[in-house]
Parts: structure tokens; C-alpha cells; sequence
């Protein structure tokens, strides 16, 4: 006889703490407190849930974010989670001070850029950034015929439509700063500002087109947001309201995934049930990164478990340094921060300016904090201890600003496998692991769906409501 099938996933596990996971527990909390599901139980390895989202006490401060200092306020999903978990008034937006790339001598960002595409023809031809021979090749790109994004890679592409300078310099330094990657080995179609300027014949045209919209709106849309009180305050909130809504948090339990094989929750064979940890569940969130995945689907999914294992990531560091205000030159006031183009970099990446970015990142005793990148794709840094690290660090901030500075305090955050690395066609390889799940089994965050704040959020709760839904296999 064949044993009865429950219409709708009434016990659901989450399985990590970061915020891909604590957005799908929110989701799934609402569906709790409306009776809609019997039990939600979010497990973080982890004693304290955020994953990579944390602050700590630094230069008399009593939050400075280790790892992300912002999320994309302009995209919706993490700042309307924000309002649902009641931080909205919490919100704070940068300081507008430009930016600037370091390329031998330091050289303001062009106006115009849609992440890193020249939209204002002028601005370009009157950078520093560039040589004659780099503006006269990119100003050839609305006359080129249209170019083929099937190769997927945003380097090949970037290089074909406006020549090496420019991707090198502007769209590589931004991109591969944010992403710790080598554009040239990054999916064009993952990343949507990009891909949608590919509609158009001409990117140039297209960006600018899209910088104008940017420009008129900048007022009433900050680009960039955080909780004064540091990013991670964004996760706790969060895993703070699915609790109030009856989600059970248990943090500290590293746990297993194993079919439950007897009792109502089989068919032929077929596993209708999940233990995780000691109890049993209709359906299961891996919201951890695709290495943790991994592990935990060798045993009741190899096929997916192998894929995952293709998976490929960065690692950084991100070190913090206090420097006192007589050791600060005012002829670096009124930036944000500056890039690294790949061609002159050594260790630093990016540094950020941060006192003069955020206000609320002002230290008591005065001077400027500086949050300065190392690491990324093709570029390992972590093989190095704390204090070759913070070398290597004040050696390239030497080089690029012209003082050698004593810091009078300093973090070393190290953030192995960092930065899921999209590989051309990346989508599908998402699919093809999917197509492998178990039923009732998905995964969501980082690795898929999106790198940053708003895609995690859109990952965790579109996973959460797929599988809150009737008991089918999720559509891929």
C-alpha cells in the first residue's frame, strides 16, 4: 500500500546562519506564525549566527565591520528586509566623496561608469587614467558591429567592445575589486548590470543612457546602505523576528542530513523525510557556501555532492588599520577610497578610506580608519602569516599614497573562500546541481544565485517559499 504524502512541507530545516539563511528563516517564520507550517528550525555551526557578515570593537569604536560594509540599496531585496525587521531608521548611506584608481599615480574614477563601462564620452576623454592610444580605441566602440556574448566572459567581451585599457584599468579594477576576481574567467550573464547594457549594439550608448537614469534619481535613491551599528546587525535582526515568530535557532550544532527510511515519509523507496541533527523534516535549506554544501550532501545526494566539489572561490584578507590624524595628509580628503588595476598590483587590491566614507566611522581619538584588500582570484594571500600580511599592506600604501604609515591599531580579517568565482556559463552548472537534488533537498546563497547582500536575501526567501509549497520536485 502506498503511504500517504503530506500536501505541503510542514516541518522545513535551514542549515546555516549566514544571511542566505536567516532571510529564508524570516520567510518561513511568517509562514509559522500564520499556521501555515508546524516547525521551522534553523541550525548555524557557528556560535553566534552572520556568517561573514561581523563587526568587531576597533579604534575606540564599538562596531567596525570585518567583512562587508554595505549592501545595494538601489536593488530592493535587502533594503525591504531591512524595513520588515524593523531597522529602516537604523539606516545609514556613505558620505558622496568620489573614488579614485591607483594606475602609477592616483586618478579620479570617471563620471559615467555602469561598473566600470564608460557612459560619459567626455569625462572619459578627459581622464588621467587613460593614454591617448586607450581613449581613441575605446572611442571607436559605437561604431563596432555587435559582439557575441556566447563565450560568457566579461573580459572578452569588455576587451573586444573598448580595447585593454579600459577593461584593465576601469571595468576590471572595479569589478574584479568587488568580486576579489579575474574578469576574464567571470560570467558575463551573472552579472546583470553588465549583461543588460549587452541588449543594446553599443555599450557605450547604452551605459550612458543608464548613468543619465542613475544621475536623476541619485538624490532619492542612495547607492549604498548599512545599520549604523555594522552589517551584521542586519543578520541578527533578522534571525531576531523569524524567532519572534516561532522559528526554533540552534546555533554551535554542526549537523548531518540523513534519509529518513521508515515510517509514512516513504514511498517505494523514495525518501519523503530528512533527519537533520536529531529530529526529522519535510524539506531542508542548505544555505551555507558550496564547500559546506558539499559535505553535507555526500552522503544522501554524490552526484550533487560532486559537482559541488567543481565549485571555485577566493580567498581575501581584509586588514584594518587606525592611522593617527598628524600621519593622515589632507591632499587624500574627499575620497572614498581608491582601486588597484591588476597590471601594477602587488598585494592591496582596493583600500578603502573608511572614516571618510562613513561618519559614524569617526574614531574618539581622532584619525582615519583604512580597510585595505588583499587576495583574490589567481591571487592567493592567506598562505601568509598576520604580520607579512600587515607588511605587505603598509609596503603597497607607501607606494601608492607616498608615506609609510604607523598604525596605531590593527585587525587582520581572514576570509578563506571568500567569493564564489562564476565561471563562464556558470548558470548552468547551477542547474545541472539542482537537477541533482534530492527531493525536498535545495540549496540557496552566494554560490548560485548572486554575490552580495540583496542576492543572498532574494536566494534564501525564493528557495524558502519554493519549498514551503506542495511537496514536488523544485523547478530547476
Amino acid at each position: 500500500m502506498t503511504s500517504a504524502v503530506p500536501e505541503r512541507s510542514r516541518r522545513v530545516a535551514v542549515v546555516g546562519g549566514g544571511i542566505t539563511g536567516a532571510a529564508a528563516a524570516h520567510h518561513l517564520g511568517l509562514m509559522l506564525a500564520d499556521g501555515a507550517l508546524d516547525r521551522v528550525v534553523l541550525f548555524e555551526a557557528d556560535d553566534e549566527v552572520g556568517g561573514r557578515s561581523r563587526s568587531t570593537p576597533f579604534a575606540g569604536l564599538d562596531h567596525v565591520d570585518c567583512g562587508p560594509d554595505a549592501f545595494l540599496a538601489r536593488v530592493p531585496d535587502a533594503t525591504a528586509l531591512a524595513a520588515e525587521v524593523g531597522l529602516a531608521d537604523e539606516l545609514v548611506h556613505p558620505r558622496k566623496v568620489g573614488a579614485a584608481v591607483w594606475y602609477d599615480g592616483m586618478h579620479d574614477i570617471p563620471d559615467g561608469l555602469v561598473l566600470g563601462v564608460p557612459g560619459n564620452p567626455l569625462s572619459l576623454a578627459t581622464s588621467s587614467l587613460l593614454s591617448w592610444r586607450g581613449k581613441a580605441r575605446a572611442a571607436l566602440e559605437p561604431f563596432l558591429p555587435r559582439t557575441s556574448t556566447d563565450p560568457d566572459s566579461i573580459g572578452e567581451f569588455m576587451r573586444a567592445r573598448f580595447g585593454n585599457e579600459v577593461h584593465e584599468r576601469l571595468v576590471d579594477a572595479l569589478v574584479g575589486s568587488i568580486y576579489a576576481t579575474d574578469t576574464d574567467r567571470f560570467s558575463l550573464a551573472e552579472m546583470p548590470q553588465l549583461a543588460a547594457l549587452t541588449s543594446s549594439r553599443s555599450l557605450l550608448i547604452a551605459a550612458r543612457r543608464t548613468a543619465s537614469k542613475g544621475t536623476a534619481s541619485a538624490s532619492a535613491a542612495p547607492i549604498f546602505a548599512t545599520p549604523a551599528s555594522g552589517m551584521h546587525r542586519l543578520v541578527r535582526a533578522t534571525v531576531d523576528t523569524a524567532r519572534s515568530n516561532g522559528v526554533e535557532i540552534e546555533t554551535g550544532r554542526r549537523v548531518r542530513i540523513e534519509a529518513h527510511t521508515d515510517g509514512p515519509d516513504t514511498d517505494g523507496g523514495a525518501t519523503r523525510a530528512w533527519v537533520v541533527g536529531d529530529d526529522t523534516f519535510d524539506a531542508v535549506i542548505i544555505a551555507t557556501p558550496a564547500a559546506a554544501a558539499r559535505t553535507l550532501l555526500e552522503a544522501i545526494s554524490p552526484d550533487t555532492s560532486e559537482l559541488l566539489a567543481t565549485a571555485e572561490t577566493s580567498d581575501v584578507a581584509l586588514l584594518s588599520f587606525h592611522i593617527a590624524a598628524d600621519e593622515w595628509p589632507e591632499r587624500l580628503g574627499g575620497r572614498s577610497g581608491y582601486l588597484v588595476p591588476k597590471p601594477v598590483q602587488r598585494a592591496v587590491t582596493a583600500v578603502s578610506f573608511g572614516s571618510q566614507k562613513w561618519a559614524h566611522w569617526q574614531p574618539p581619538d581622532g584619525g582615519q580608519i583604512l580597510r585595505v584588500s588583499l587576495g583574490r582570484d589567481g591571487a592567493p594571500v592567506l598562505h601568509h602569516d598576520d604580520d607579512t600580511l600587515v607588511e605587505q599592506a603598509l609596503d603597497d600604501l607607501a607606494v601608492h599614497l607616498g608615506v609609510r604609515f604607523s598604525p596605531e591599531d590593527v585587525r587582520v580579517s581572514r576570509w578563506p573562500g571568500a567569493f564564489a568565482q562564476y565561471r563562464p556559463h556558470h548558470r548552468q552548472w547551477v542547474e545541472s546541481v539542482r537537477a541533482t537534488l534530492p527531493h525536498n533537498v535545495a540549496v540557496a546563497g552566494s554560490s548560485y544565485d548572486g554575490i552580495g547582500i540583496p542576492a543572498c536575501v532574494r536566494s534564501g526567501r525564493t528557495i524558502a517559499g519554493l519549498l514551503a509549497g506542495p511537496l514536488d520536485p523544485l523547478p530547476h
